[in-house]
Order: structure tokens, then C-alpha cells, then sequence
């Protein structure tokens, strides 16, 4: 059966990939009137996706367009002026900064006369030789493939020879067909898998419903790992890369005044993240969407900060997490050239926090306002069981913030701050829940 044989398929990608890490590449780009991008250097973050790939940039070149041209992106005359640039520094493909379509890539091809790739391929292959367990090497193919059913075309330019008609279909034609065929197979086998992935992820995710979670978010390389081993000595790997970590790692912060949260870091974004990714990294994303509070780490040295955090904000918009209790982490204080630009994004984002992780500087500030965050979250309610049940007293004076409590013959009353999450947990085990219509914040534990 086609789905039974996932080798074959990642033969059709893999030659293409294990070639680019030795190839000398021009990058190019489109600037649009929408389009985010740095005013001084517009092909930054494609740059340092393509070194993080491990291509060599010899040389750039953008276009301010009004719209994009449906044929070949960039208009004739640049193109023309990229295939001299190409030919003058002898490279071997062109990276866009942009999503070209299968026929914009098959025209460009054949005008520049070298391979040409988009942002979305460069950011998979990154993805691909991060990967590191079974999940997330589930997830990266997944992905790959469906970018790849649509160009599978391109894969087959070396048996152009053979003419296919009807009635009269030549071997590369047959054997397209094939490849598209077992490429469909392996892509629902893949969500097949991935969907049992996810409802595990849930129901483990779920389960800590008694314990208060914490998702790192943010960009990719502000520090989200280093940050998480600050707090936790979780000894996550920590890389000045885009995208060091792929996989989801959960660890418990114990706080200096008492209790503790589960912390856990998550992949990085990056502005027009592709979709693909998103949707195939649902189950390694199931920690921040099921976290009772988000923390968007940003960096403060990185004058592109605003557009990161904008870039973020698109991602999390995407999950349905835009609501999300969040707070802003300004890391990276002990790199800014200058306090201005702590300054200047305080003053957008006025409850964010200052840390540096690596110095593990103002980390007892973060504390702080997460408890407060935490507390936020809980209901003013009256908690009505038996005397017998005394384990729940123990348990809200581990989760709650009591506010009075009263011990009658057959009866127990405790009216306190209870977090949502404890809910479940408290009438599964015999209380009676009567919240008070009314929200409250305590710093107390």
C-alpha cells in the first residue's frame, strides 16, 4: 500500500535538501505597501534564515512593488538584473523573502536558469534539521508534504523529454501521477498519526488541571529557552539560532514564596510563519493553548522588537489565543546599546516586565507578577463539603487564597480565591462550588 512506504516519499524531498547546504545563494524579495520588513536592511530575517540553513548569501536585491507581478513575482526588468547578478557571483540557487506559487517558481527557474526556492521552503528545511523526536519528525513531514504535493511537477523537469498525450502518456507523467498518489496517502496517514498525537497531548495537558501551567511564547532566538533555564535549572538547550529548539519541554518553577507552576517552552514564531507549520505543530502548541498564563517573551536589544511582537500576536491570533492571559517579558536588559529602548517599549506595553535571563536579573519581579496573574484568574467562591473530606482543606490551602472559613457540625464552609483550573477537581471530590458574581486580585499564595 502507498501510505505503508514513508521512505519513498521523503526520497522525493531529500535530494533537494541534503544539496543546500553547500550552495551559494542570491536572496531576493518583493517590498509590498502591507509588508513588514526592516526599513535599513529589508532582507534581514530571510538572511539569517538561510545562514541557519546553511547556505552561503553572496548577494541581494529588492523590488518596491505596488502589487506583485502573477508570472514571475519581481517585474521583467529585475528579473532580468537578478539573472546578471546570479551569473556575475556564479550561485547556485535564489532565495525569495516571500511565498512564490508552483508557476512563479517553474517561470523564474527558467528565466534565471538556477534553482529558486521561497521563504516557506527555507524556514521547513531549518524545521526539518531541528527536529528531534518522533512527534515533531511527524510534524516537519507533514508539513514538507503538503508544500510539496502542489510542486511536484517541478521534481520531474529531468524526464521533459517524454511527451505525454492522450492515450500516449510518457514514463514521467505515469510516474508523477504515482508520486502525487502516494504523497496524498502519507499526508493523511501523517494526520492520522498526528491527530492521536494531539488527544494524547489534551488528555496530558488536561490532566494537570489542579496545577497552575505557564506557556513561554515569543519569537524565535529572544531567549525563550534560556529564560525557562533561568527559572527552572531545566537544562533546555539554549542557542543564539533561529529556531535552537523544536520540541515542547515542561518543567516545574518553584516559586521562592511557596508553590510552584509547571513552566513550559515552546517553538518560536517568526513574522508570516507558514500556516502549514502552524497547523502541523497543533499538538506541540497544545501547551500554550491549555496554559492558564502566557508569558511573550521579547528581545529588547532587537530594534525590531515592535515587529516581533506584532509578528507573535498573528500567531497566537491564529491558535485563538489573542484573549490569553499574557504577560510581556523584556528580556535580554544587559544587551540594549542603550536604556531608550527599554524605554520606549514600557511606555507601548506598560505592565511588561524587565529581565535579563542570562544574568538571571529581575526574574523575582516575573515571579511576582505571574503569582498576581495567577490570582487574577481565581473566582471569589464559598466551598461547601463534608468533614469528612479534609483533604480538600489541605488542597485549598495549597491552591487558594482563603478569605474566611468556618467549621460547623456536618458541614465545612471556606470562602477563598479559587482558580478556575481547581474547579473540576474540587466537585469531582465531593464539594459544592457557589462562586461569588465578582472578580478579585490577591498577591497572597
Amino acid at each position: 500500500m502507498p501510505d505503508q512506504n514513508p521512505a519513498k516519499v521523503q526520497n522525493l524531498l531529500s535530494s533537494d535538501q541534503s544539496q543546500k547546504r553547500r550552495e551559494r545563494c542570491i536572496l531576493a524579495g518583493a517590498l509590498l505597501p502591507n509588508g513588514v520588513f526592516n526599513p535599513n536592511d529589508p532582507l534581514d530575517e530571510i538572511r539569517g534564515l538561510a545562514e541557519t540553513a546553511g547556505l552561503t548569501v553572496l548577494g541581494s536585491m529588492v523590488q518596491k512593488r505596488p502589487y506583485i507581478d502573477i508570472a514571475t513575482y519581481l517585474g521583467k526588468g529585475k528579473v532580468e538584473e537578478l539573472k546578471n547578478l546570479v551569473e556575475a557571483h556564479e550561485a547556485d540557487l535564489v532565495v525569495f523573502d516571500n511565498d512564490l506559487a508552483p508557476s512563479q517558481t517553474r517561470n523564474l527557474e527558467r528565466a534565471l536558469d538556477v534553482k529558486v526556492i521561497d521563504r516557506t521552503e527555507v524556514i521547513l528545511d531549518i524545521f526539518a534539521s531541528r527536529a528531534s523526536t518522533h512527534e515533531s519528525h511527524l510534524q516537519v513531514e507533514l508539513a514538507q508534504l503538503e508544500y510539496a504535493l502542489p510542486r511536484l511537477k517541478r521534481m520531474w523537469t529531468h524526464l521533459s523529454r517524454y511527451k505525454g498525450g492522450i492515450g500516449v502518456r510518457g514514463p514521467g507523467e505515469k510516474q508523477l501521477e504515482e508520486d502525487r498518489r502516494l504523497v496524498v496517502h502519507r499526508i493523511q496517514d501523517l494526520k492520522a498519526k498526528l491527530s492521536k498525537v494531539l488527544a494524547r497531548k489534551e488528555r496530558q495537558v488536561s490532566s494537570r488541571g489542579e496545577i497552575p501551567t505557564v506557556g513561554i511564547v515569543g519569537y524565535t532566538n529572544a531567549g525563550k529557552s534560556t529564560l525557562m533555564n533561568a527559572l527552572t535549572d531545566a537544562g533546555v538547550l539554549a542557542e543564539d539560532k533561529l529556531f535552537a529548539t523544536l520540541d515542547t519541554r515542561t518543567r516545574r518553577w518553584n516559586f521562592r514564596g511557596g508553590g510552584y507552576a509547571l513552566l513550559s517552552d515552546t517553538v518560536g514564531f517568526i513574522r508570516n510563519l507558514p500556516h502549514s507549520l502552524v497547523a502541523s505543530f497543533k499538538a506541540t502548541l497544545e501547551e500554550a493553548r491549555q496554559a492558564d498564563l502566557l508569558l511573550h517573551v521579547v528581545d529588547a536589544s532587537s530594534t525590531e522588537a515592535e515587529k516581533q511582537i506584532k509578528a507573535v500576536k498573528e500567531v497566537l491570533r491564529d491558535l485563538g489565543l489573542e484573549d490569553h492571559p499574557t504577560i510581556m517579558v523584556l528580556n535580554k536588559a544587559d544587551q540594549v546599546p542603550d536604556r531608550s529602548y527599554i524605554d520606549v517599549l514600557r511606555a507601548h506595553h506598560e505592565e511588561s516586565i524587565v529581565v535579563s535571563a542570562f544574568k538571571k536579573e529581575g526574574l523575582d519581579r516575573l515571579e511576582l507578577a505571574v503569582r498576581e496573574k495567577l490570582h487574577e484568574l481565581a473566582v471569589e467562591t464559598e466551598v461547601v463539603f463534608e468533614p469528612a473530606l479534609g483533604k480538600l482543606v489541605h488542597y485549598l490551602n495549597q491552591n487558594a487564597s482563603i478569605i474566611d472559613q468556618r467549621f460547623e457540625d456536618e458541614i465545612v464552609r471556606i470562602r477563598c480565591l479559587l482558580p478556575r483550573r481547581c474547579f473540576t477537581y474540587m466537585t469531582e471530590n465531593g464539594a459544592k462550588l457557589y462562586p461569588v458574581d465578582k472578580y478579585e486580585v490577591s498577591a497572597h499564595s
